[in-house]
This record gives C-alpha cells, sequence and structure tokens, in this order.
C-alpha cells in the first residue's frame, strides 16, 4: 500500500518558481500542495543544502562544485533571479530549514539525496540522521504516511542511508528497470521504485506492483499519461506543471 501523496510538485514549485527555494515551495503550496520532491546534497562542511546541481553556475551564481563552498556561504548566494527579477536574491536554504518548514506547514516530503559525486555515502548517512531526528516522534507513533520517504539514483547513498536510518523508508531511483532490479531494490530494503515515466511500460508496471513495491513516475507533465499511468497502477508521480495536474486530479 501507498501511504503518501500521489501527486506532488517537482521540486517545490515546478515550473513556476525556482527550484528547490522556499519561493518555490510556497508556489507550490499556493497551487494546494501539501507534497513536494526536492533534492539535497553536501556543502564542503558536510551541511546538507537544497539543490539539484553539483556544479554552480545554473541556478546559482559561481563556478566549481558545491562540495568546495561551505553552507552558509552558498546560502548567502542568490538562487532566483535565474528564474526571473522577481525572485532576486532568493537563497539556497539549509536541508533542516528547509525540512523544517516543510513539517511546519505539512507539507510531505520525497527527499531526493543528490550526492555530489564522491559524496555518496556520507551524504546519505547525514541526510538520513537529519531525517530521523526531525521525524523521531512519527516514526515512533508508527505514522509512516508523515515520515518523508528518501530516495536516490546512488545505490551507495541508500545503503548508508539504510545502515544510519533504517527505521526511515527508502525509495530506489533509476531512470528504466534493469533485468535485476528486484534484487537490488530489496537489497536496500526499499518501500517503492522511482522511475522515469517515459520509460515505463503497463507490462513493468504490473511486475513492480506484483512485487509488493510502490511505484512513483517522474516527471510526469501531461494530464493525458498520468490519467494512463494511474490507470496501470502507478501509485504516485511529480509533475513540473502544477497548473495542469493539480493535487486533486488523482
Amino acid at each position: 500500500m501507498w501511504p503518501y501523496p500521489r501527486i506532488l510538485a517537482h521540486r517545490g514549485g515546478g515550473t513556476l518558481a525556482p527550484e528547490n527555494t522556499i519561493a518555490g515551495l510556497r508556489r507550490g503550496m499556493d497551487a494546494g500542495f501539501r507534497a513536494i520532491e526536492f533534492d539535497v546534497m553536501l556543502a564542503r562542511d558536510g551541511v546538507p543544502v537544497v539543490l539539484h546541481d553539483p556544479e554552480l553556475g545554473r541556478t546559482v551564481a559561481g563556478t566549481g562544485s558545491v562540495a568546495d563552498v561551505d553552507a552558509l556561504d552558498l546560502a548567502a548566494r542568490d538562487a532566483g533571479s535565474w528564474f526571473g527579477p522577481q525572485y532576486e536574491g532568493e537563497p539556497v536554504p539549509l536541508f533542516v530549514e528547509f525540512a523544517q518548514y516543510c513539517k511546519a506547514h505539512g507539507v510531505w516530503m520525497n527527499i531526493e539525496i543528490k550526492p555530489v559525486p564522491g559524496h555518496d555515502d556520507e551524504t546519505g548517512t547525514v541526510v538520513a540522521r537529519l531525517t530521523a531526528a526531525l521525524f523521531a516522534d512519527e516514526i515512533a507513533a508508527g505514522r509512516v504516511e508523515r515520515v518523508p520517504l528518501l530516495s536516490s539514483f546512488s545505490e551507495s547513498a541508500l545503503a548508508a542511508a539504510r545502515n544510519a536510518a533504517p527505521q526511515v523508508p527508502r525509495a530506489w531511483l533509476t531512470e528504466s528497470l534493469p533485468p535485476d532490479w528486484e534484487a537490488r531494490a530489496r537489497v536496500l530494503d526499499a518501500v517503492a521504485i522511482h522511475t522515469d515515466h517515459t520509460r515505463l511500460t503497463a507490462a513493468a508496471a504490473a511486475q513492480v506492483k506484483a512485487a509488493g513495491f510502490g511505484l512513483f513516475c517522474y516527471t510526469v507533465n501531461a494530464p493525458a499519461r498520468a490519467r494512463e499511468l494511474f490507470g496501470w497502477g502507478v501509485d504516485g508521480l511529480c509533475t513540473d506543471r502544477i497548473d495542469l495536474i493539480s493535487p486533486a486530479f488523482a
């Protein structure tokens, strides 16, 4: 059973606000979303920040690797101007503050562990431990529907997360399902498979569901495709088009 929301705002505000920012989160909330997907990696000092790209330059001013900059330096940089002048000065969020903001506003989180290359184990460990601490009461009470779901393409990061905080659920992200997908997911004690909807077939969806996993797709922006996927048994999806696919769509 999938205990989580079925439609998530991708990186907070989809294509309507700068990704992975509080402004983006608020834009998603304004559209009625109380469930989001976002990305986390470690800065140089080991502090997790909410960012998608391991290299600076696209959404955040600067050059080089995120792993070469301390978190407070990143938090002081502009992560909004690239999207539009009205977002000038929007900062890079620190993960803990971002997660606390989500929790305070009743926003469920799919936290993608997205390590800077070479920092997989450390990132998985840190994010899992902090998430477990932030949601200790919900975990103790068995309120699984309120506990974030950790996901990652990095199997080593997910294994580290499992070892550090096995009580926080995990999902394996994979662009497509390899022949040994089930064995790899079970090694990670994953509760769900997250995959690219463009590479998913109805038959593969049926296999995932028959094996007892949750099935989540990224990034679905056409209502007709969302309906088709739900018809295949897909449990949830994220979307950039929060103006076309609302939380009530499912």
